[in-house]
């Protein structure tokens, strides 16, 4: 790939879904529900009752019934069990006290939440291939509804099943054997049911363009472009693979930078620091100021370069300078198609950081401009 060398693009374990869909009736007539992505596969003819908010659940007998959540319970979605990156206690108590409860299947109704989901309406409560009670959602206004008909018996049923399959990470390497190391990562997977122009086509095509202007760098620091599989997976996949392959390289990580939802029509790029140094700072904005689209941001936490930051690795986490609008309207939606990219600004991104590449990489020794902390 433009004179870089690929290297370790095995396979990982992961999980995928094949999902027909979801129907929910009380005698002859039906309501608007959705499967959960990885959710198995039901046929239910049960009481329905429901529970607002996790002290509910507690002293309610669901066992064998169907179980509606609404209001406070569902305020935020559920980190998956085994989500290690960010998984508060409370999540995982209510996700425990569903297993223990039992139900014979779940319906989550759910708000617009977009500073967490995006601009899903509505949202799935619970994403993870681990939690084994079957369980589907639906929009808050049909929550109200079912509500007002707890005790009755409803029918729930959800055609799914779970497919064990793998996935890969593409990582490419030029001058591999250096001791210090500049990583630019994008991920190059996309929420289900939504093309991921912006989230993430954008950051990969970032990726491509950086290397082809980088195919001649002869600087004295290992170049990695590392295109990451699964960010919009439960399990992040991906991301623990390259832990677990690549973790122990993380002290020689000079820079780490993620590329994610560039692109889009309206407004510039933004740029945010983690962890870096002042006179690294210094040194990316002495850099980018030659860009006129690129201002600095807000940081922003939910994304690739996490796994950096989490290791005390510096990082860099480029986007879109509209993120809350996109987050608001498109992302994970099927509104996220390539009208709504304007590709001078993935150009105007990759030239970036190929400028910041080079600049990091001029000095003819690592130096304190990119060391960690202030």
């Amino acid at each position: 790939m433009f004179g870089f060398l690929t290297s370790n693009s095995r396979s990982f374990e992961c999980l995928d879904h094949i999902c027909g869909g979801a129907r929910l009736t009380h005698e002859e007539e039906a309501f608007e529900v959705y499967a959960s992505p990885y959710t198995l596969g039901c046929q239910v003819l049960a009481e329905l009752i429901a529970v607002s908010t996790g002290e509910e659940l507690e002293s309610t007998p669901c066992e064998g019934k169907i179980l509606l959540l609404r209001g406070a319970v569902c305020s935020e979605q559920l980190m998956p069990k085994g989500f290690v990156f960010y998984n508060p206690e409370h999540h995982q108590k209510i996700l425990a006290l569903l297993e223990s409860r039992r139900p014979a299947g779940i319906i989550a109704a759910t708000e617009r939440i977009p500073e967490q989901v995006g601009a899903l309406y509505p949202f799935p409560l619970i994403v993870d291939g681990d939690f084994d009670i079957p369980n589907a959602y639906c929009r808050d206004t049909v929550g109200d509804v079912l509500a007002a008909r707890q005790g009755d018996p409803f029918r729930l049923k959800i055609d799914a099943r779970r497919l064990p399959s793998s996935a890969t990470n593409i990582i490419a390497r030029l001058n591999a054997g250096a001791a210090g190391k500049l990583v630019i990562t994008a991920h190059i997977d996309a929420y289900e049911g939504s093309p991921g122009a912006s989230d993430n086509a954008s950051g990969t095509v970032v990726l491509l363009l950086c290397a082809e202007m980088l195919s001649d760098y002869r600087g004295e620091n290992c170049i990695e472009f590392a295109a990451l599989n699964g960010e919009d997976h439960y399990s992040a996949g991906g991301q623990m693979d390259y832990l677990k392959r690549y973790g122990s390289e993380f002290p020689g990580v000079l820079l780490a930078v993620n590329v994610d939802d560039v692109g889009y029509r309206k407004g510039g790029s933004s740029y945010s620091f983690y962890g870096c140094s002042p006179q690294l700072e210094k040194k990316v904005k002495d850099v980018f100021r030659r860009f006129d689209g690129l201002v600095q941001g807000e940081p922003w936490f939910n994304g690739d370069h996490m796994i950096f930051v989490q290791s005390r690795v510096p990082a860099l986490a480029i986007t879109s300078e509209c993120m809350p609008e996109l987050m608001r309207t498109v992302t994970h939606t099927p509104a996220d198609t390539p009208d709504i990219i304007d590709c001078s600004k993935l150009v105007e991104v990759a030239a970036s950081l190929s400028a910041l590449v080079r600049s990091l990489s001029a000095a003819r020794k690592r130096t304190s401009i990119i060391s960690s902390g202030p």
